[in-house]
């Protein structure tokens, strides 16, 4: 949605482009809203790692955490530039994320603990390098799509094996969050005319980065509480201020 105004970055050459007009507040950010709405996932990932850190949780979740920094800052740097080579630093993250949801969902039940993390890392290399090449659109799209699918039926039956209510809760929440972010993602890609009729724009793909942020959150939270639970490190879902949930653990003592 181009509107003619001046761009630092020059033509757009994203194979994507959302609903909201170019360049309306800066010529440095072609999208503002959905530039500046990927914060709170950088903020969420931020106390996620220093929970994770300052627990001693094994290195996955640090990585997972960290992995939800690099797409938020990959994410705003696409949308500030819709260039297609910043393109890439949104979304293979994305990919490499799910593969990292992937491993910590599975791995428990891997007999061949070193095969895993080697496939999944040797295919995170191949698709960046594939997709830097071919620029993948909606076969992007499809692939995203079954690596999410493949997520939700362990992430259900580690639900139904949870009895503390509050983690419970977390896992409510991860489905409430990714099932408004999804409907936000499709009414604004598949709604813009109708939606630029409104008084205002209703921003549907800025609310998909803020309701994934805390997504991602509440997926990590209960995936550390559930790995804690498999660890006998007696996790319990606690709150800070009240309001954000996290996990803390009481590793036995080592004699």
């Amino acid at each position: 949605m181009a509107d003619g105004r001046s761009s630092f970055w020059g033509p757009v050459t994203s194979t994507t482009e959302w609903c909201e007009k170019n360049y309306v507040y800066s010529s440095y950010v072609a999208e503002f809203f959905n530039t500046v709405s990927n914060i709170p996932t950088i903020l969420l990932a931020f106390i996620g790692l220093f929970s994770a850190v300052r627990q001693r949780f094994e290195k996955r979740f640090s990585v997972l955490h960290i992995s939800n920094i690099i797409l938020g800052f990959g994410s705003m740097i696409y949308h500030a530039t819709l260039q297609h080579v910043q393109q890439q630093t949104d979304e293979t993250p994305m990919v490499w994320e799910m593969l990292l949801y992937l491993y910590i969902l599975y791995s428990p039940d891997w007999h061949y603990q070193s095969t895993m993390p080697t496939f999944i890392f040797i295919y995170g290399v191949i698709f960046a390098a594939a997709h830097a090449i071919f620029r993948f659109g909606i076969g992007f799209k499809l692939h995203y799509v079954f690596l999410c699918l493949l997520c939700i039926p362990r992430m259900y039956k580690y639900y139904i094996y949870t009895e503390d209510i509050h983690a419970k809760r977390l896992a409510k929440w991860y489905a409430a969050t990714l099932f408004c972010a999804t409907s936000c993602w499709l009414c604004d890609r598949f709604l813009c005319k109708e939606l630029s009729l409104l008084p205002f724009n209703p921003q549907g793909h800025a609310l998909w980065h803020v309701l994934m942020g805390f997504n991602s959150y509440f997926a990590n939270t209960f995936l550390m509480y559930c790995r804690a639970e498999q660890r006998d490190w007696a996790p319990k879902v606690v709150y800070f201020i009240g309001v954000l949930p996290y996990v803390k653990i009481e590793k036995p003592k080592t004699k």
